[in-house]
C-alpha cells in the first residue's frame, strides 16, 4: 500500500469514526467546567468553592460537538432551501 493511499485510508477511518461518535452522543462534557455546571473556583488560601454558573454550557454540563453542530447546520440549510 503507498503512503498516500494508507493516508487517505486513515483520514477516511478517523472521519468515520467521529461521525459514528457524534450520531451515537452528540454532547460532550463541557470543557469549561468538566461537566459540573459551574466553575471550580479557589478561594485566596486555595480552597476549592463553588463559583458562577458556567456561561459556555447554560448550567447544563453538556456541549454540542463540533461535527454535530455542522450537521445540524447543513441540515437547516438544505431543509429552507427546498421550501
Amino acid at each position: 500500500m503507498t503512503p498516500i493511499a494508507l493516508a487517505l485510508a486513515c483520514l477516511m477511518f478517523v472521519t468515520l469514526g467521529y461521525s459514528a461518535l457524534c450520531a451515537a452522543s452528540p454532547f460532550g462534557t463541557c470543557r469549561k467546567c468538566n461537566g459540573f455546571g459551574f466553575a471550580m473556583d479557589t478561594d485566596r488560601k486555595g480552597r476549592p468553592k463553588p463559583g458562577k454558573s458556567c456561561r459556555r454550557c447554560r448550567a447544563t454540563g453538556k456541549r454540542i460537538r463540533v461535527g454535530r453542530w455542522l450537521f445540524n447546520r447543513a441540515q437547516r440549510i438544505y431543509r429552507e432551501g427546498t421550501h
